[in-house]
């Protein structure tokens, strides 16, 4: 009788072991959205459809970057890390580029000014290629689920969120995670 328990045991445990096995192996479940879409070609899900205006007080929405790439970077004027990366980013937006640049504040969102002060202060500042979307009181950071600044994302031609990643990114590697997404 004890050497039939002993077995089962092995049984129970070998069992259990190839079921993690199995289950390890199993590929994931397509998000929703343009996953399960025989024209997707990159991972993830559609990337929030933003509609902000610039400092001029211009209307600019992701849809009017339709089949195009489009290099998203949220930052923050108190930022010290974000600031340092500004003119480097300012550099890339001047270049000839297979994506779009667009940066990003939240005005009145986690520590950033007023649109008015911000406005103000980046007007001072010789970045001329930037192009700076207001995100008032951070509607779209919240969908874009910022938690850090700086931030980037990545957004491939059909709209779809392919990568975000925390922390400064400089040019080389924006261009090289570019080369990856059709």
């Amino acid at each position: 009788m004890r050497s039939a328990w002993k077995w089962m045991s092995y049984v129970l445990v070998i069992g259990g072991m190839l079921s993690l096995l199995v289950a390890c192996g199993t590929k994931p479940h397509a998000p929703a959205g343009n996953m399960g879409s025989p024209t997707a070609m990159n991972k993830g899900e559609t990337a929030p459809e933003f509609a902000l205006q610039d400092l001029k007080g211009n209307s600019l929405q992701l849809a009017d970057f339709q089949g195009k790439k489009v290099y998203v970077k949220y930052w923050a004027s108190w930022c010290s890390i974000c600031l340092a990366g500004l003119e480097e980013l300012n550099t890339l937006a001047g270049q000839e580029n297979d994506f779009q640049v667009i940066t990003i504040v939240t005005p009145d969102y986690k520590g950033e000014k007023s649109s008015k002060a911000f406005t103000e202060w980046f007007n001072r500042q010789s970045y001329d290629n930037l192009t700076v979307l207001l995100d008032e009181d951070g509607v779209w950071a919240k969908k874009f689920e910022v938690r850090a600044f700086p931030s980037s994302f990545y957004i491939d031609v059909n709209g779809i969120l392919v990568k975000s990643l925390p922390g400064h990114a400089s040019n080389e590697q924006i261009k090289e995670t570019f080369e990856g997404i059709m």
